[in-house]
């Protein structure tokens, strides 16, 4: 009767312990306590497993909502087709048949022109034609007020936008009222108005190093309405300086307007 009773007790506190140890929490998985594993969402897929769904959705839609293209204003054609003899040592994409229009570029929501009504110097301060203040004015028809004329030589113009921004494109547009190629056509970035601290070339079509500035990869161009658009991929700066050195014309450099599509830098 005794050794019943005691094995009674045993198997009553055995079935306390269990229900005891049913009840407590899980251990919380390493690198973690058990809040985290719970209520904070996975980033991104885990190693050895395939795409989230809905992880691959928000990133196929984003570019599309929180994208759009610039706010660029063409100036009206002045002159179809191209020259049938392009002078020695031009560099330029010949294409055949009727040019189509360029696409629109797309930028992130909100980016403007910060280069409108922004001063400007030259390495000429004094223009042979027009005044500095020109190339910002927003004016870029091919009419003989709308441009500014420097002297023969590696000239230079550059664009205070008055503090840093994240620079999408650069629109860069020379005198067009005629087919006409501009040679050694450099876009530079920097931090300071002395082109010292990060200095970033985003363009330049100069193959033999004559503007001094390194080589350029870029192709050489025909000047038209649509002027050059320069992906500048969302470089930080807060000057912008174009650089030329004549053209196939005669050697003088004309530049009717710069515009530079940003959002402020963060």
């Amino acid at each position: 009767m005794k050794n019943a009773l005691i094995a009674m007790l045993m198997v009553v506190g055995l079935m306390a312990l269990t229900a005891c140890q049913s009840t407590e929490p899980a251990p919380a998985p390493a690198g973690g306590d058990g809040n985290s594993a719970t209520t904070q969402p996975a980033i991104g897929p885990a190693p050895g497993a395939g795409p989230d769904a809905n992880t691959v959705a928000v990133v196929a839609k984003a570019p599309a909502g929180d994208m759009e293209a610039i706010p660029l204003e063409l100036p009206k054609p002045r002159f179809s087709g191209t020259p049938k003899n392009l002078p020695p040592g031009t560099r330029v994409k010949i294409t055949k048949g009727p040019s189509k229009p360029r696409p629109p570029f797309l930028a992130p929501k909100g980016v403007k022109n910060v280069a409108f009504k922004r001063p400007v110097i030259a390495s000429d301060m004094e223009p042979v034609i027009g005044t500095l203040d020109l190339i910002t004015d927003g004016s870029k028809e091919a009419v003989e007020d709308a441009y500014v004329e420097l002297g023969p030589g590696v000239q230079w113009v550059q664009v205070d936008l008055g503090a840093e921004y994240t620079i999408y494109a650069i629109v860069n547009w020379h005198e067009h009222k005629d087919p006409r190629v501009y040679k050694d056509v450099v876009i530079q970035v920097a931090d300071d108005k002395d082109f010292i601290t990060n200095v970033q070339t985003v363009y330049s079509n100069d193959h033999d190093n004559s503007a001094g500035l390194g080589l350029g990869e870029a192709w050489e161009f025909f000047e038209t309405n649509e002027g050059h658009l320069i992906d500048c991929k969302g470089v930080k700066a807060r000057y912008v300086r174009a650089y030329s050195n004549g053209n196939t014309a005669d050697d003088l450099n004309r530049y009717s307007e710069i515009e530079v599509y940003a959002l402020p830098a963060k």
